[in-house]
């Protein structure tokens, strides 16, 4: 256990966690932008970025959800050790929310409670007709003979509740991310590059009195934090898991 990350969780009485890609990689979910992330990939006709696009969904369906089942499911996925600790923290009364970048909804399966999901859920799926709602299991089941989810009460196209490229974030969602960040007294920022926007000016709001960066790699705010661990996550935040 990190005696310096120790110290600030336990002075701390309102912790919030902002959190990317990073936390759910040692559920062997890849992440972006890392050497062997996502966006290296070159086994499309199209990047990662366009394939995860607005335009595209809505001209390429097809081809959209041939890389979205193959490359951003992973319905076997289970919390790690990250995932855990955050619950534990949160059922103990420390950690007031977890606002994350990732659509996998490991942090709930977890047992986490208020999680803030920026870029939306696998989990919940929408018909663009008569709004019928799927979960990830239902999105599966319900593919016609080329792959594309349908609803299966009108046979209209069905949509992830992602956001893609091209698209807006949920504004209640970022304002009540903005609510428990302004007002928590720290701010754990853990497997996130810190260089997707809005995001990442998240972190402007932060007034409080311990900024702890939990990440593999070097970030631009590293120099700007008060405790920076450039470590596996989960392995961080694992003797919270056992609490």
């Amino acid at each position: 256990m990190n005696s310096q990350l120790k110290k600030r969780l336990d002075e701390a009485e309102n912790i919030v966690f902002f959190g990317g890609a990073g936390v759910s990689t040692e559920s062997n979910i890849p992440d972006f932008r890392s050497s062997d992330g996502l966006y290296q990939q070159q086994k499309y006709p199209y990047p990662a970025e366009v394939m995860l696009s607005s335009d595209f969904f809505y001209e390429h369906t097809k081809a959209f959800y041939d890389f979205y089942f193959h490359e951003m499911i992973y319905p076997q996925a289970l919390p790690n050790a990250a995932h855990c600790a955050l619950a534990a923290l949160e059922k103990q009364g420390k950690l007031r929310a977890v606002i994350t970048q990732n659509i996998d909804g490991l942090h709930q399966a977890a047992g986490s409670k208020e999680v803030l999901e920026l870029h939306g859920s696998v989990h919940r799926n929408r018909c663009l007709r008569c709004h019928h709602f799927l979960d990830l299991k239902g999105m599966m089941d319900h593919r016609d003979d080329q792959g594309i989810p349908r609803c299966p009460i009108c046979g209209s196209l069905m949509k992830p509740e992602v956001v893609l490229y091209g698209e807006g974030l949920d504004m209640r969602v970022m304002q009540k991310a903005i609510d428990f960040i302004s007002h928590c007294d720290a701010l754990i920022i853990g497997g996130t590059s810190l260089v997707v926007y809005p995001a990442a000016g998240l972190i402007r709001y932060f007034h409080g009195k311990s900024l702890i960066l939990i990440n593999r790699d070097h970030t631009s705010m590293d120099d700007q934090a008060d405790l920076t661990l450039h470590e596996p996550i989960a392995q961080v935040l694992a003797p919270w898991a056992q609490e």
